[in-house]
């Protein structure tokens, strides 16, 4: 084992050749499962603009029909490899017919024309998203750390937690924290949750398109780290029913006008905006987000909009530190843990920014 070790950790950029290894990651059928394969290309390479475009069997990820299952990956993001290390890379991509058409799970295209939109350009949204998730026992599909068939004491010491018998996981946490910052993901935290077994990681401040982007390239390496430590994560939002909380992926969010003075106007605005658009984002925010957003544990009701400051009981939650100086952003709490990170920022900033109602 030693052997096999030691070659997994070859570092390739300390011998005398040009090759590196690209891994290119995707959005599989379910719109949710990662994929991924590696090619060997000549490096090192940092604008993935200069990257070849590939293809992969669509039909073997739900996403073409056998007869014609080729699809096209274009590279579009370039994070440093932190498990080849080196000059080896990361590539985010998108998917496309042959003829150059996005597929139908290919929500990063749409994405993009919004976020190339001069208004929004000119407004620079910045994003924040707090992504939860639970580590999974992998042969039971149980919370790591839970007894197996039964329950840990209840909600309360978890949060933040320390100590054998209240934080679980943390080992796989810090690796995948660390690992972010290698690969240049703008990682910001991270922290224990309410359920015993759950986590959460922030990335941000992250502008348009990049914080689709980056939370994607952080779930593929979470994947990978579970994946060796032989655990299972799940992003659903309420894991397990009953009296525990579920997980979100609260999506912060301000434009320039509303982070310059005055703009405490612009944000009232904007959550005005959010409001009468609700049901297209509930849509729009993640598969089984009607089983946490219940009203209770910390969620607002799926069928009704509200907002408030300090309110995390609320849709929207603006912070004190907003409301006190008059500008900043606020706190979109809706958006289910299996979101899709392209459709939520894309969505949002086209209602509050290119929306005129």
């Amino acid at each position: 084992m030693s052997l096999l070790s030691d070659l997994i950790n070859l570092n390739l950029s300390e011998y005398t050749t040009d090759k590196i290894i690209a891994e290119y990651i995707w959005i599989g059928g379910s719109g949710l499962d990662i994929r991924s394969k590696a090619r060997t290309l000549t490096g090192p390479v940092n604008d993935p603009s200069k990257l070849p475009k590939w293809n992969y069997d669509g039909s073997s990820t739900g996403q073409a029909p056998g007869e014609d299952s080729e699809v096209i990956l274009y590279p579009q993001a370039i994070f440093k490899d932190p498990f080849r290390r080196g000059n080896n890379i990361l590539v985010i991509c998108d998917a496309y017919t042959p003829a150059g058409e996005p597929i139908p799970t290919n929500k990063r295209h749409n994405a993009a024309k919004i976020f190339n939109q001069p208004e929004v350009i000119a407004e620079e949204p910045w994003y924040g998203i707090e992504q939860e998730y639970t580590l999974l026992q992998k042969d039971t599909n149980w919370p790591l750390g839970w007894p197996i068939g039964g329950y840990p004491g209840p909600q309360g010491p978890y949060y933040c937690g320390i100590g054998a018998d209240k934080a679980y996981g943390r080992e796989i946490v810090d690796a995948h924290y660390k690992a972010c910052i290698y690969a240049g993901i703008n990682i910001s935290g991270i922290n224990g949750e309410v359920m015993p077994g759950q986590w959460e990681f922030q990335v941000g401040p992250s502008v348009g398109i990049s914080a689709g982007d980056e939370i994607w390239a952080a779930r593929y390496i979470l994947e990978r780290i579970t994946e060796i430590a032989g655990v299972v994560v799940s992003f659903d939002p309420k894991p397990i029913p009953g009296d525990w909380n579920g997980a979100g992926a609260h999506t912060n969010y301000s434009t320039k006008s509303m982070r310059n003075d005055g703009g405490y106007k612009i944000i009232e605005k904007a959550i005005e905006k959010l409001g009468l658009k609700h049901k297209e984002h509930i849509a729009a925010y993640g598969e089984g987000n009607e089983r946490r957003l219940t009203g209770k544990h910390e969620t607002a009701s799926i069928e009704k909009f509200s907002w408030g400051v300090a309110n995390r009981g609320a849709s929207v939650r603006v912070g004190r530190d907003t409301e006190k100086e008059g500008k900043g952003y606020f706190e979109d709490r809706r958006p289910a843990s299996n979101m899709d990170p392209y459709v939520v920022t894309s969505l949002i900033a086209e209602t509050t920014i290119l929306w005129k109602p």
